[in-house]
């Protein structure tokens, strides 16, 4: 039994079950501080520092919950264990995103809560002595030095929507419930998957990734399930599919709702039953695994419009987490960049130190609509092509544009600089050749050909480099590199 020193704020209106829950934290919690209505838990809070926060849902003046999202928003999080009676996996979803730590059905015993109050600290404590890699030393016109904060598994991120995201993964870690990751493409779904993970009893076992958008589906259910020998044309041996290769890890199915309808069928079974049949066999195999999912799709809009099952859906659906796109982590762009710049600078062998302040505010204002990766991809585009001490406007490669998108504020006091849009690189316009006919649109010199696709792509994918990048089968950075030809060419006249 541990003994903490550790100042407890616990919320419960019903006073025989709070000082029930008193007695049994001690000795173990000593400095315990009791509120009964909401009105007098905000007072407290405020009043005091706790480090802990034991919350009952259901208080006479109001929802529990409200005091969470408060804590939240303010930037003043701390570890928290809800209490309710009511049991739904609602509830428990709801507490979770807004970053409670643990959640616990009453009626429980004094001995159940007092051991959740030190798992609780425990990883709250082991989190908090994960060495943290200092930030790059700044440039005289960066920004200070700070540590950048590093969340479950290598995550970086100070923002709260960011500390949500960190906080759903830790309290999800203790768990083998499906998780349902969503979230616009460069957000870090795939790295969100690996702590999930990572951060829980798993972690020991294997983490088996599969792109449900990458791979032909005619292969799909082989890639999942495996398949015998001669089960179809060209299956020359047994294969081992994923659900084997995951067994008793995780099992992660990025862009689920590409997945056809009659394979979502077959993997509802599955997580229903917790055993496959690979194709061509008329065995049933039992494995072990825990289902993670991701989608940059809305999947209840794929719901509706019958493209995804609902029955898979909400077996899935257990603990949803969204991924924000980096336009909502404005406080997180400076610390990737630089984190960006110091390691593709050690791989590049170049000298770089930091960015001008112009160059920070362009890329504090600017929307991102390609998210992490596309800040990224940029920040590694600039290293690659250039050298020097500190990133300078110039050696910025061409942004796309979106004229819906609203800049993010630039942080208060900061000179704001507005990049001017780029013009875009128009190809020239296409006719038809004398004889009228069609093949003549495309006889032309290919860097030509080449500039109207990656225009077109561009343009049909919204400004998102990414989805751009991956319709051409090309890399971002190809994309980037030509744009700068482009527009010198442009310039040079």
């Amino acid at each position: 039994m541990m003994t903490s020193d550790t100042a407890i704020l616990m919320v419960e209106d019903d006073p025989a079950s709070a000082m029930l829950y008193e007695q049994g934290l001690l000795p173990s919690f000593r400095n315990i501080t009791k509120a009964d209505t909401l009105k007098l838990a905000r007072q407290r809070f405020h009043e005091q520092s706790f480090g802990l926060l034991i919350l009952d849902v259901r208080l006479p003046d109001g929802n529990g919950l409200d005091l969470l999202k408060e804590m939240s928003e303010d930037d003043r999080l701390i570890p928290t264990i809800v209490l309710t009676g009511q049991g739904s996996v609602k509830t428990a979803v709801d507490a979770m995103h807004l970053g409670a730590m643990d959640f616990i059905v009453k009626p429980c015993s004094p001995k159940k809560l007092r051991e959740a109050c030190e798992a609780t600290l425990a990883r709250r404590q082991k989190a908090a002595a994960v060495p943290v890699a200092e930030a790059d030393e700044p440039g005289p016109a960066d920004a200070p030095a700070a540590k950048p904060k590093r969340g479950p598994s290598g995550f970086l991120g100070e923002s709260a929507a960011m500390k949500n995201v960190f906080a759903l993964i830790e309290a999800s870690a203790r768990s083998d419930a499906p998780v349902f990751i969503t979230g616009e493409s460069g957000t870090g779904k795939e790295l969100c998957a690996s702590a999930i993970h990572n951060t829980g009893e798993r972690r020991n076992g294997p983490f088996v990734a599969i792109n449900c958008a990458a791979i032909p589906h005619e292969l799909m259910e082989s890639s999942i399930f495996g398949h015998r020998k001669g089960a179809f044309t060209g299956a020359i041996s047994d294969h081992v599919g994923a659900a084997e290769e995951a067994n008793g890890g995780t099992l992660f199915l990025d862009e689920i709702c590409e997945m056809d309808l009659d394979l979502q069928a077959k993997l509802l079974r599955f997580i229903q039953t917790g055993s496959y049949r690979r194709v061509g066999d008329s065995k049933d195999r039992p494995t072990d695994i825990r289902f993670v999912c991701a989608t940059n799709k809305d999947p209840l809009d794929y719901v509706q419009r019958g493209k995804f099952r609902e029955d898979l859906y909400y077996r899935l659906h257990v603990v949803p987490i969204e991924m924000p796109p980096l336009r909502e982590r404005a406080s997180d762009m400076a610390m990737l960049a630089r984190r960006f710049l110091k390691d593709y600078g050690a791989v590049e062998k170049k000298a770089f130190k930091g960015f001008a302040d112009d160059t920070m505010t362009i890329i504090q204002n600017y929307h991102w609509p390609g998210n992490v990766r596309q800040l990224e991809n940029v920040v590694r585009n600039i290293v690659v092509l250039h050298d020097g001490e500190l990133v300078t406007p110039g050696m910025l490669p061409r942004l796309p544009q979106a004229p819906a998108a609203q800049p993010v504020a630039a942080p208060a006091g900061a000179a704001v600089h507005h990049a001017p849009p780029p013009a875009p690189v128009a190809a020239a316009p296409v006719q038809a050749g004398p004889s009228g006919d069609a093949r003549d649109l495309l006889v032309r010199p290919l860097a030509e050909l080449e500039m109207m696709a990656i225009d077109a792509a561009i343009e049909k994918f919204e400004g998102n480099v990414t989805q751009a990048a991956r319709a051409l089968d090309i890399s971002t950075s190809t994309i980037y590199r030509k744009q700068m030809a482009w527009e010198k060419r442009k310039q040079d006249g």
